[in-house]
């Protein structure tokens, strides 16, 4: 951690992080009038922004080299506390404002020591807003600090001090640092307030990963969670190997290249002729596997842009220059007769791209796409420094990636003859659509649906059941090709996959690939359009048993691995049909779980539950026309899912685990949450 800490700046001490830091901007007003602005919105991704916001605290405390555990826990009733063991906030009297600096970080917008350069230099987070609005956000905060000897206090109510800060005990330096207790408020999160132990267990693996050194507790003290034995369920996450662990994790269900990934840490020094210079850290690892995808996930301050950036391009940028100069050297491209491109090095790379960067500058849809210009060509020179000398240090693993880039480049080729083909048969043009495909009436793609249904005796029946103004029906017959193990034109010659490419109205770009490209400058080119696109809701309806989920996720690896576009649009959705009806003379009730079956045979068998008869839906063929559109597609009453990624690169983790060839990790895996299996007779 001492590395990290000489990287960003010059070490601060302790004295110097005081009371007076603790810098203000504008107030709290409209923190509870407006939450979605400050934290994205009030659904389950807002509830669980609060606990990142102070994790975040906790963690830019390490990255200035004070801080190496951090302790996360869930208390019954949903309430969360963060503590860690940093320097502790200031609890003195700031000068300028007259009141604690606790008070003042705790109950004031923009106010933090994040804004004085000279006690962070880099910082995650929502820059000062987020340890504010959390408690603007929460009914009931509690803050504990332990440093300069003692044990401070002060409690909150909706963002309110409820007393002056206050001393309350001693403490010594080994007990330093400060703990944040806070209740999410039920009137602003009124979706949900039941905190997902999975979905933060998965950012806090992600940032001990990203973090290296760092320990990270998580505990859940809700009895409902609790397991048989009543044991808390808790886990810890530690890594010593940092992003390059992290890729050997990433890619632990796929056969990897290398024998080991190739690491790059630039850690800039202050120069003393020039202190102000900004210092953008470095650290990015990366190996090659037999898939045919790229994976590649980055941050900027440990929090993750999903958009990419400068970082990103300048990381391709230097793949791409480093091992097209190799290949080219070796007489291995002139040898198989074939043209490489950019795209021909990035199938098959996972890596990791982690900047430290001080004033971060952000563009995109969703201000996740990193735009300081300074930055791609940092990454881009020590990147392909490192992997120079790694081609020259490792020829055997070189030649094995040289011979990976040139099989690319003959698959694309292969596509491209593929996509041609389809093209000359009209399918890809646009000017005919599936024969399967009965189609709406509407043309506004913002009302009109897509359901895709599996079986043509479930398309049949829906088709009945629809209402033809704006749902549109596409049989899939069987399983469709899994997109995780087939190359792109393989991809391409599968009839029920081209049929969805058709009937959602999407094109290629000129003679683009499946896989995102970048142009000459190395920005994100998408390979597919979705300008002409036809509907705003794509409906995955399958049966209820093993083989529906199977197609579902099938559907799901696709749409994910090639078409990330509609997933991240929130374009995409489930099906839920109902598992049974209950029904006693003329009363009759649809189950959706097995807790609603139950309730509903003790409600209308009023204490008789063998004058019940229940029907279970094995599926979708089972309902007639009337039932399906009552229970799964009308939207009064029907219930969808909305697929979304919460975290890439654990969705590309699970993916390539549950649909890749390696047979460990999926026996791991179904091992691991067997007790959740349910023998479906």
């Amino acid at each position: 951690m001492k590395e990290a800490t000489e990287a960003v700046e010059k070490a601060v001490s302790l004295t110097d992080y005081g009371a007076d830091n603790i810098q203000v901007l504008e107030g709290l007003e409209a923190v509870r009038k407006r939450p979605s602005m400050y934290i994205g919105d009030t659904s389950v991704k807002g509830l669980h922004h609060l606990v990142w916001e102070v994790v975040d605290n906790s963690i830019d405390e390490a990255l200035a080299g004070y801080c190496t555990l951090v302790t996360v826990t869930i208390h019954e009733g949903n309430a969360v506390s963060v503590r860690d063991d940093g320097r502790g906030i200031p609890v003195g009297i700031n000068t300028k404002f007259g009141k604690s600096a606790l008070e003042i970080a705790l109950t004031v917008l923009h106010a933090g020591g994040k804004f004085d350069k000279n006690t962070y230099k880099t910082s995650g987070g929502l820059h000062g807003v987020g340890v504010s609005c959390v408690n603007a956000l929460s009914t009931h905060t509690h803050v504990t600090v332990r440093r300069d000897g003692g044990t401070f206090e002060q409690e909150y109510t909706i963002g309110v001090p409820q007393y002056d800060v206050r001393r309350i005990g001693d403490s010594t330096p080994a007990e330093r640092g400060t703990t944040v207790w806070f209740q999410p408020d039920p009137t602003i999160f009124d979706e949900t307030l039941v905190y997902e132990y999975d979905r933060i267990a998965r950012r806090l693996r992600e940032l001990a990963y990203l973090n290296r050194g760092i320990r990270i507790d998580l505990r859940d003290e809700r009895a409902s969670e609790a397991g048989t034995d009543g044991e808390v369920k808790a886990e810890t996450f530690y890594s010593e190997g940092g992003l390059a662990e992290y890729v050997r994790y990433l890619d632990d269900s796929r056969v990897v290249l290398m024998h080991h990934p190739v690491y790059v840490k630039h850690d800039p020094q202050i120069d003393p002729k020039d202190p102000d210079k900004e210092l953008v850290p470095v650290e990015v690892a990366f190996q090659y596997n037999d898939s045919y995808q790229e994976h590649i996930f980055s941050y900027v301050n440990n929090i993750n842009t999903g958009e990419g950036g400068t970082h990103v391009s300048g990381f391709r940028s230097a793949i791409t220059r480093v091992l097209k100069n190799y290949a080219e050297k070796s007489g291995e491209v002139a040898k198989a007769k074939v043209e490489i491109t950019g795209d021909d090095f990035r199938e098959g790379l996972t890596a990791i791209i982690s900047v430290k960067v001080a004033e971060p500058k952000f563009e995109g849809q969703t201000k996740s796409k990193l735009g300081n210009t300074n930055v791609g060509g940092i990454v881009n020179t020590v990147v392909g420094d490192i992997l120079m000398q790694y081609l020259e240090e490792n020829p055997k693993e070189a030649k094995v990636i040289v011979d990976k880039v040139i099989l690319a480049a003959k698959a694309r080729i292969a596509a491209r003859k593929a996509r041609e083909m389809v093209q000359r048969k009209g399918v890809l043009s646009g000017n005919s659509l599936p024969g399967k495909l009965a189609d709406c009436s509407e043309t506004d793609p913002a009302i009109c649906e897509l359901y895709l249904v599996e079986g043509d005796s479930a398309g049949g029946t829906a088709k009945q059941g629809r209402s033809r103004a704006f749902q549109a029906i596409l049989p899939l017959r069987g399983k469709i090709l899994n997109v995780e193990k087939a190359q792109e034109h393989r991809i391409l010659e599968n009839e029920e996959i081209r049929n969805m490419i058709t009937a959602l109205g999407v094109l290629f770009r000129d003679k683009k690939s499946l896989q995102t490209s970048t142009d000459e400058d190395g920005e994100e080119q998408g390979p597919l359009d979705f300008s002409k696109l036809r509907y705003h809701k794509i409906i995955i309806m399958t049966d209820a048993d093993i083989d529906g989920s199977h197609i579902r996720t099938l559907i799901l690896t696709f749409f994910f691995r090639y078409m990330r576009y509609l997933v991240d649009n929130g374009y995409i959705y489930i099906a839920q049909p109902p598992l049974y009806l209950v029904k006693k003379g003329k009363e009759e009730r649809y189950c959706w779980t097995e807790d609603d079956r139950l309730r509903a045979i003790e409600e209308i068998g009023r204490g008789k539950p063998e004058t019940v008869g229940v029907q279970r839906y094995k599926g979708l063929g089972e309902m007639n026309a009337e039932q399906l559109w009552e229970t799964t597609m009308q939207p009064s009453t029907r219930t969808l899912k909305q697929v979304n990624v919460d975290s890439a690169a654990e969705a590309d983790h699970l993916f390539s685990m549950l649909m890749g060839d390696e047979v460990p990790p999926r026996r791991a895996f179904i091992e691991k949450n067997a007790k959740y299996a349910k023998v479906d007779v």
